[in-house]
């Protein structure tokens, strides 16, 4: 075959630059539709983990005569004590005494750690990550509002050692508006994303409103 006869295809400067035109569209169309699909992903999983936690507290319930987890004694003495901060929130809803006690029912430490809040700056605020040991040891970034002081007497509008039945008792009793008024367990919160309004002026920049 004679070489002059021979043509030769390439891409012209302006089909290239379309080209470009239409993946850069693409992209901003789908990205937003990837991050809200990975982000559905991590609150079913969260969902998944609230779930156990709150199976591991209803085994814990059966084995030790209906009563709920007292373990105020791990609540001081869990690295950094009860509280290490003086801004919002004014107790300590951290959750790894609870992480230490239901390990005979939750045997996956990483239940215990949201999946969207892990690996952001929220994930390490100290009002929210608690180890259970010195590093590197299993760590919590969930709340248990309802275990989140360890005064004595227990408040009426904490769970620590109370049956079930007086648990909602002492909650309609403390008139807490944070809290409502519930109607029976179901209404109780017991474990949740930690969060910091942006109403609350002692709030950190990186960490109001998330």
């Amino acid at each position: 075959m004679n070489q002059k006869n021979v043509q030769r295809r390439a891409f012209t400067l302006i089909e290239l630059l379309v080209v470009i035109a239409i993946i850069a569209i693409l992209a901003a169309i789908l990205f937003p539709v990837f991050a809200q699909a990975r982000e559905k992903a991590r609150q079913a999983s969260c969902m998944s983990n609230l779930r156990q936690i709150g199976m591991g507290f209803t085994m814990y319930i059966q084995d030790y005569d209906e009563l709920l987890p007292d373990r105020r004694d791990l609540k001081n003495s869990l690295p950094g004590g009860w509280k290490p901060w003086t801004s919002w929130p004014t107790s300590d809803p951290r959750a790894g005494w609870a992480l230490v006690v239901m390990d005979p029912y939750i045997k996956n430490s990483a239940v215990w750690n949201c999946p969207s809040v892990s690996g952001t700056s929220m994930g390490w605020a100290i009002q929210v990550l608690q180890a259970t040991t010195a590093a590197p040891s299993p760590s919590t970034n969930y709340w248990l509002w309802r275990f989140d002081r360890p005064d004595n007497p227990v408040p009426l509008d904490d769970c620590w050692g109370k049956s079930i039945n007086l648990a909602v008792t002492d909650l309609q009793l403390a008139k807490n508006p944070q809290v409502g008024y519930p109607d029976g367990p179901t209404d109780v919160e017991l474990a949740v994303d930690p969060y910091f309004p942006k109403t609350i002026p002692t709030v950190s920049a990186d960490l109001k409103g998330r």
